[in-house]
């Protein structure tokens, strides 16, 4: 194939996720954001919405992998190469290294997506550069470049497990057995169940099992959480509950996150709630049921506007909707010690999150760590100022790195003398290998769920 060949049409599936990847690179867009958006434009569904995922997911997962066997196939580096080119290389090599795609499907289509993006000039080289790459299998080029396991252990798995070297580095660090880091990178590069979010008081795990049954979708009850219910695959929006509200998209390590805030134990008042970085709002929604149990009220708030409206729309289905605010956590619109309850989870790296958000580990930097970190601090120390006496604050963030998590706790405890830490464990009964305390870490290799941090301190004065 090359210049002259016979043009083939490339399909919808393809041409989406090509187009979601393009926009990541050229524009930083997020996967999970792109692509639902343009899979709604064009009237994508069903099991081509499924491809266009898994190419563009998985593409992205394994970007490290690919563009290592590429810049052997390259005069240059794959990253000097058009957004575009580079595109269509990644998601070549990944229909014929890591799916059922016939080489010469995924070549062609491969040409096609880079001659409609950018003209004729770079055909000559995809074509050339993943002919070669349908040579060897994945396991063969990956023994092949990786270094050996014994010699550069992190060498190895930035290669072999398609993480950055820094990512690798931290997980180690903080997991120490090399297997278990293995079995950690593993899953994350292992597609997450899709897991709902029952909304308290509307409807039940057990009617949304039969629900999906009924839709010819294989769903059970959650591993953890008593609200969960956990889809083999499919499309979530496909059920009913979904589309009206009644149902969220929500994993399971997110709802336990809500959970050890109303779980928690309270003296005196339990009137009113905060969810102060409330979007896009998914623990709002639960937590909004939860609190309506007990007669209290919630109030969720949101720095983004935008982000602001999605809490609201969450929360459509209760009769009685909750004061959705659009203000800074850390400029707060209400006054010191009015809460009784509060979580706080806070914009953090995301590194929780890979099985879900899988180009994440290719945009964040540990330079990122220098903005984050102070403002994680900063929310957490107007949450407990916004605590009542003897009132709780939940801080969670959907990364395991020590210095979003037990740093930031240890840096706020520090300096707000009227706080101290509670033991969380107690408050997930239903949950195994929650190490020594007094704080939760969940892993996707241990718990299945993303890597949820858990802290819970208590207003004492």
């Amino acid at each position: 194939m090359g210049r002259r060949s016979r043009r083939v049409s490339v399909d919808p599936a393809r041409q989406a996720a090509f187009d979601a990847l393009v926009r990541g690179e050229v524009d930083g867009a997020y996967l999970n954001l792109v692509l639902p958006r343009l899979l709604r434009e064009r009237g994508i569904g069903g099991r081509d919405a499924g491809l266009a995922t898994e190419l563009a997911n998985g593409t992205a997962r394994l970007q490290g992998s690919y563009d290592a066997i590429l810049d052997t196939c390259l005069t240059k580096a794959a990253d000097q190469l058009q957004p575009e080119v580079r595109v269509g290389l990644r998601m070549g090599s990944h229909q014929l290294l890591s799916m059922r795609v016939p080489p010469h499907a995924a070549v062609s289509t491969g040409v096609e997506l880079v001659r409609g993006a950018v003209g004729e000039r770079p055909v000559g080289l995809v074509n050339a550069v993943l002919r070669r790459v349908a040579g060897r299998s994945l396991h063969a080029w990956l023994t092949a470049l990786a270094p050996p396991r014994s010699a550069d252990l992190v060498g190895h798995l930035v290669v072999t497990a398609s993480h950055p070297r820094w990512v690798v580095e931290a997980f180690l660090d903080l997991l120490g057995d090399r297997s278990e880091v293995e079995e950690m990178l593993a899953a994350d590069n292992t597609a997450a169940a899709v897991a709902l979010a029952v909304r308290p008081g509307l409807t039940t795990p057990a009617e949304i099992v039969a629900e999906a049954s009924a839709a010819g979708l294989e769903a059970e009850a959650g591993h953890w959480s008593p609200y969960a219910v956990l889809l083999a695959g499919g499309d979530p929006a496909a059920l009913r509950a979904v589309r009206s509200g009644t149902v969220g998209v929500q994993d399971e390590g997110s709802q336990l996150a809500a959970l050890v805030v109303a779980r928690a134990p309270l003296d005196g008042p339990d009137r009113r709630w905060l969810d102060c970085c409330a979007g896009p709002g998914g623990k709002a929604a639960l937590l909004i049921g939860l609190a309506a149990e007990r007669g209290a009220v919630l109030v969720a708030a949101e720095r983004q506007p935008r982000r602001a409206a999605l809490v609201a729309a969450a929360a459509r289905r209760y009769p009685r909707r909750p004061c959705v605010v659009a203000a800074d956590g850390t400029r707060p619109a209400w006054r010191d010690g009015s809460f009784d309850r509060v979580i706080v989870d806070v914009p953090c790296t995301g590194l929780g999150a890979l099985r879900r958000r899988p180009d994440a580990r290719w945009r964040r930097q540990p330079s990122d760590l220098a903005t984050l970190v102070p403002l994680q601090q900063a929310l957490l120390a107007q949450a407990l100022r916004a605590a009542r006496p003897g009132g709780v604050v939940a801080y969670v963030t959907c990364s395991p790195l020590a210095a979003e998590t037990r740093a930031v706790v240890d840096a706020v405890l520090a300096g707000e003398h009227g706080a101290v830490e509670q033991d969380v464990r107690p408050l997930l009964p239903e949950v195994g290998s929650l190490g020594d305390g007094p704080h939760v870490q969940l892993w996707p290799h241990r718990h299945g769920t993303d890597a949820m941090f858990m802290a819970l301190l208590r207003r004492t004065v």
